[in-house]
């Protein structure tokens, strides 16, 4: 059989053969939304002669835009038989695997760090624009395994992971697109990869537990503060882990759940909570199941669903975590367990896992859907390949791209799952096969593949353009100018009786800050989707208005501002404080002569939608 066989480490590295010592399985895991991290793990895999062969995949960070378009019904219809395609668009000056991707404000992507027979130094930018590669810098320590965190002035933090000797890293290093240069911001206080870092409402990044040089787990914690440019300790897990995942809750405290410890092959069962403001851990629960390798992703209705994972065997239980009662409850099985799968949030609150890997390590067809307010699993169409180590990308108009992956080798298909029918469909081939690739949702609405490793390992510097519709590129590109930093304040609005830019289509409201101080790229963090609604009108909360009940009260509620606005669409909450803080708050207004709500906290310019009706809190 020749199922996940894997040659060598990309490096030949001696020492990387350590990177997991413990249990015959592979590790993945993806944290859906919310700034979107998604991040998978070294692993180790039983080759076809017996012997355990070793790989290594970092927790690639991808930065979503904090919106995505939406669409009138006849630009769906319009789109919905167009071609599928993936064109080639230029190459990696170096071929690269386990690095990182993040979507800059100005729509560019980066590329830092990774692994081509050691750890690379080197860092690329994407111009969707011209569809070309160009150098950007050098980082001042080669790395792959690390995070990289898009901060809300735009810089992106890149921290820890390995070097080329399998030495965790504490070093930290900032990009500035503005400058495309690379400047060394401080350590952290304990060198750590495999780590998850998560972007506050505050502007801090909290860099949680991980593995060290000896991989050993880690139960620190620390926070990084881009006003100082340093790194403080914030308290300690009370259990060290790795492999596990974090989750950033509505109500802006951290939920970091499963994993395993030194040594042990099974999941941890613990589960912890970390709340911001008085900088403290508390154990929140325990899960009714030991795991690692699931997925967490965060619901509409704020709770967070915990699904499958590696415990001994793949899993099939799930299970929901409550922030309001800080209880676990178990919530159905898939009818397949599986771990290293993804899982997707559908605009219908709906969650998608596919693929993945069953006990004996062979690779899943399946899908399911889970219901949130049945609180069941259900079988959907299963993928025309089964696969692994893949990457799934939702799209703007609801559906969701599956590209590449392995069975047995790497990929070149790609798939398309529509939530309509509950069906898969080929959607046009990679031209290079790859599997622990980047896939980047860019502004105008196509996939940007990038890097990973081919059937024998080897690093890819090829890249790829996923189009999903010809059909939707004028809407698409008109959301992405609605969002590029303006200086005339006037023009922003666009509500009733109000301006919009001309290149906005009517149906689409420009969403802007109200004056030029506030930063209009894509800054804000995606939180969670909120529930598809009928009537436009239902969504207006802004003076005088009241909001929904289930809104938290520091986060405001992105939405189409009139009727005219596709209100079917996945909408998103936003936390107002991950914004840039302006001098003058009053000159932030979200209407004509309408002055900033009184419970926006000195400092923080009021990010409103450009209706006055709109829900400006």
């Amino acid at each position: 059989m020749k199922r996940f066989t894997r040659r060598n480490a990309p490096n030949g590295s001696t020492r990387e053969s350590r990177e997991c010592l413990d249990g015959n399985f592979c590790s993945r895991h993806l944290s859906c939304l919310f700034g979107r991290f998604s991040r998978t793990s070294p692993f180790r895999i039983p080759g076809e002669d017996g012997e355990v062969k070793t790989s290594t995949k970092l927790f690639s960070v991808i930065i979503i835009p904090c919106l995505l378009a939406w669409y009138s019904q006849s630009a769906i219809a319009q789109s919905s038989d167009a071609p599928f395609t993936f064109d080639t668009t230029g190459s990696l000056n170096i071929g690269r695997l386990n690095h990182s991707a993040t979507l800059l404000p100005n729509g560019k992507v980066l590329i830092a760090g990774g692994s081509n027979g050691g750890a690379l130094t080197s860092a690329e930018l994407y111009d969707p624009a011209s569809g070309t590669w160009g150098v950007t810098g050098s980082l001042n320590a080669g790395r792959y395994g690390h995070s990289a965190t898009l901060l809300p002035n735009g810089k992106v933090l890149v921290a820890g992971g390995y070097d080329s000797n399998f030495n965790a890293l504490a070093s930290a290093e900032l990009y500035d697109p503005a400058s495309g240069t690379w400047a060394a911001t401080g350590s952290l206080n304990t060198a750590r990869a495999r780590h998850t870092a998560t972007l506050l409402p505050n502007g801090r990044v909290l860099v949680a537990v991980g593995s060290n040089s000896t991989s050993m787990a880690i139960a620190s914690a620390e926070l990084y503060d881009p006003a100082s440019g340093t790194w403080a300790a914030t308290g300690s897990l009370n259990t060290g882990r790795a492999f596990h995942t974090a989750t950033l809750l509505p109500n802006g405290k951290v939920l970091v759940a499963g994993g395993r410890a030194n040594g042990i092959n099974n999941g941890l069962t613990s589960a912890e909570l970390y709340d911001p403001a008085s900088g403290t851990w508390a154990a929140t629960g325990s899960l009714n199941t030991g795991r690692q390798q699931h997925t967490a992703t965060l619901l509409p209705n704020g709770k967070v669903l915990i699904a499958g994972g590696y415990n001994g065997g793949a899993l099939a239980s799930a299970e929901l975590y409550d922030p309001a009662s800080e209880t676990w409850t178990a919530t159905g099985s898939l009818n397949t367990g599986r771990s290293y799968h993804t899982a997707t949030l559908l605009p219908d609150g709906k969650v998608l896992v596919a693929g993945g890997s069953d006990s004996n390590f062979n690779p899943s067809a399946s899908a399911e859907l889970y219901d949130q307010a049945s609180g069941t699993w259900a079988v959907t169409g299963s993928l025309n390949t089964a696969r692994v180590k893949h990457t799934a990308t939702l799209l703007p108009n609801g559906k969701v791209l599956v590209a590449g992956g392995s069975n047995g080798g790497a990929l070149t298909s790609a798939e398309l799952y529509d939530p309509t029918n509950g069906t898969w469909t080929a959607t046009g081939s990679l031209n290079t096969a790859r599997e622990w690739h980047t896939a980047t949702l860019l502004p105008n609405g196509k996939v940007l593949v990038a890097g990973g490793g081919d059937s024998n390992f080897s690093a890819l510097a090829s890249a790829e353009l996923y189009d999903p519709a010809s059909g939707t590129s004028l809407l698409v590109a008109a959301v992405s100018a609605a969002f590029s930093p303006v200086r005339n304040c006037t023009t922003q609005r666009a509500g009733p009786g109000l301006r919009r830019p001309a290149s906005t289509p009517a149906a689409i409201c420009t969403r802007r800050p109200c004056c030029p101080t506030a930063r209009s790229s894509l800054q804000g963090v995606l939180m969670a989707p909120l529930s598809p609604v009928r009537n436009c009108t239902t969504l207006r909360a802004g003076l005088g208005l009241p909001r929904a009940a289930s809104t938290p009260p520091a986060i405001f509620t992105r939405r189409p501002c009139y009727p005219t606005a596709r209100s079917s669409w996945q909408e998103a909450t936003i936390v107002i404080s991950m914004l840039p803080r302006a001098r003058n708050c009053s000159t932030r207004r979200a209407g004509p002569g309408r002055p900033q709500a009184a419970s926006t906290p000195p400092g923080i310019g009021t990010r409103r939608p450009c209706c006055p009706t709109a829900r400006s809190s």
